[in-house]
């Protein structure tokens, strides 16, 4: 369910003391944040934040396509390695030989 629009957006208060001290220096670090659930304002366009992804944390440059996503939606927390299947289809074009086509193809 959506927040209310009268509440307006939630950002987290030490997130944006930090963006505003990083704007009123001209300072262009990255700021380190936890906080994945805070919604991307436009004081955010053009600083690069880094949002915790559980494990590390991932650098992200504020556009103004992003405003009014999470800040959780830009830093992804699990690793896709691929279908095991996929390795099994992959591994005899990988051989050296040129695959040949199926006889009897549809045209």
């Amino acid at each position: 369910m959506a927040r209310s629009i009268k509440k307006g957006p939630f950002v987290d208060g030490h997130l944006m003391s930090k963006v505003e001290a990083a704007q009123a220096a001209k300072d262009k670090r990255p700021i380190k944040t936890w906080s994945r659930r805070s919604t991307v304002l436009p004081d955010f366009v053009g600083l690069t934040i880094a949002v915790h992804n559980g494990k590390q944390h991932i650098p992200v440059y504020v556009t103004e396509n992003m405003v009014g996503h999470k800040l959780g939606e830009f830093a992804l927390t699990r690793t896709f390695k691929g279908h095991s299947a996929d390795k099994k289809v992959a591994a005899p074009a990988a051989g050296g030989a040129p695959a040949a086509a199926p006889a009897g193809g549809k045209k």
